[in-house]
């Protein structure tokens, strides 16, 4: 079964346990139905429940949100990711499940114990998937379509060239050619430019980053692996760093979605509710991975258990998605 993805943004929320559901009380009837089974009213409020086996994502976005305690245990035994937003709507923390699998404790020791070769050899592969997914996204009419697919030839392991920085300089110029807005810019010479703290639609960008990193992170858990222990990135400071690794060949599903939202509504300078809601529908989309056809949320976990099967020796070649 997909699981589900639960967003609580719009409105002051309390949450709660109660039988194995999550307990919505929301204290604005602005507060989305979408994500409930059933619905009722407490003293004047509005009160919605899901199972929380049904959960994969709980994302809090609102600063005046409570919680009982076990609103948190009880998801991550389900196996649920939780992130909270801080004030900047950026996300501020993450939780996982730290046993959500059988076999976690060899599995770490076979992630440890990876040898660079191997390391470098995924890398390899990540990077050329991620730069075959641009050249795809920006289309064979592009003039930059030829300069994306040669620099994917030439990757080599471990990418000491880092090539995957010349094809993004490549890439963010060409990302929006066909965007109105950008298509008026460009004949001035200003072309869209990556940014985290950048104009629109950069911060569409950072939100479906932030939901595809979450659910690439308990997928990952799912298979026995640590997130935190990377085969590329390694900032001491990042807890997710396989997560980053991962999300590389996933990154072009969510521009692909930013571009079709910019197509169909322009780019907005906000993002409300209906444009979140476009942006999660990225991981219900079809994608085939290693010959599995279906939502991208389940493909995932494909992906990460070709990865342990990498670092257990079975397989040398991660399942990665196509576009």
């Amino acid at each position: 079964m997909i699981k589900r993805i639960i967003e609580i943004s719009q409105a002051k929320t309390h949450l709660a346990i109660r039988f194995g559901q999550l307990i919505i009380k929301s204290f604005d009837p602005a507060q989305d139905g979408q994500t409930c089974l059933e619905q009722s009213r407490e003293n004047g409020e509005k009160v919605s429940s899901i199972p929380c086996e049904d959960i994969g994502v709980l994302l809090v976005d609102h600063q005046g949100t409570s919680y009982t305690h076990c609103v948190f245990t009880e998801l991550l035994r389900c196996g649920a990711v939780i992130i909270l937003c801080g004030g900047d709507h950026h996300p501020a923390g993450m939780l996982l499940p730290i046993e959500s699998n059988s076999m976690q404790t060899e599995r770490f020791r076979q992630q440890i114990e990876a040898k660079e070769p191997v390391k470098k050899r995924l890398w390899k592969q990540i990077i050329r998937a991620k730069i075959k997914h641009q050249a795809k996204l920006v289309g064979r009419d592009s003039d930059v379509y030829k300069s994306l697919m040669a620099l994917r030839d030439r990757v080599r392991s471990g990418d000491p060239e880092n090539i995957e920085a010349q094809a993004s300089k490549k890439f963010w110029p060409a990302y929006l050619q066909d965007i109105q807005v950008y298509s008026d810019l460009i004949e001035s010479n200003i072309n869209f430019r990556r940014d985290i703290d950048g104009l629109p639609p950069n911060n569409m960008l950072n939100y479906g980053y932030m939901v595809m990193r979450a659910a690439v992170a308990r997928a990952l858990c799912s298979a026995g692996l640590l997130p935190s222990l990377g085969i590329h990135h390694r900032n001491r400071y990042n807890a997710f760093c396989l997560a980053d690794d991962i999300l590389e060949p996933f990154r072009v599903f969510v521009e692909s979605k930013v571009r079709d939202v910019c197509r169909e509504i322009g780019v907005p300078d906000n993002l409300d509710q209906t444009v979140k809601a476009k942006l999660l529908e990225v991981l219900y989309e079809s994608v085939t991975i290693g010959g599995f056809n279906g939502p991208l949320m389940v493909g995932l976990h494909r992906t990460t258990a070709s990865l342990q099967r990498c670092f257990s020796g079975e397989q040398k070649s991660i399942d990665l998605p196509d576009l």
